[in-house]
């Protein structure tokens, strides 16, 4: 493994691991009360604003419970094992920092489902939905993977 390989590596998991500890730090800022008014970032259509979110991605409502709580955990394990066959098959690190993105998404709204009973978003979109960065790593990961086996083909 190269000096470029491996640094492509470290960029992907670093990047992964800074937007993690991103939301984890905005979620703590929401949940202290800053963010009980919305702080607007881009005039009134882009601010940052509280929100808890009961139900599954997207608020769609379906009830976030022991089944979601399940599922969350089974796709957790299941794209851990994943992550781990991508590196011992040594595929490429793009593809693997993708899953990572995916992984660490749905590890932080399932830590925030079992520590509060819902998801803390803050992200408020006027006129689509309050998501948090979580919600962004999810469907980075699995939009990159989509797009990965469309154009290179499932490897």
């Amino acid at each position: 493994m190269g000096f470029y390989t491996r640094n492509k590596t470290a960029i992907w998991f670093t990047v992964a691991v800074l937007f993690l500890a991103a939301d984890r730090f905005l979620k703590a800022l929401a949940q202290a009360g800053f963010m009980e008014k919305p702080l607007y970032l881009i005039g009134n259509i882009f601010s940052l604003k509280a929100a808890q979110n009961h139900y599954i991605a997207f608020s769609l409502p379906w009830s976030a419970g022991f089944f979601l709580n399940s599922l969350t955990l089974l796709i957790i394990v299941g794209l851990t094992y994943y992550l781990v066959y991508l590196y011992k098959k040594q595929k490429p690190k793009e593809k693997m920092g993708l899953v990572f993105f995916l992984l660490l998404g749905a590890t932080s709204n399932l830590v925030d489902r079992l520590e509060w009973g819902y998801v803390l978003d803050y992200f408020d979109l006027k006129y689509f939905t309050v998501f948090n960065l979580a919600d962004v790593m999810i469907v980075l990961g699995a939009g990159g993977l989509i797009w990965w086996n469309i154009k290179k083909g499932s490897t």
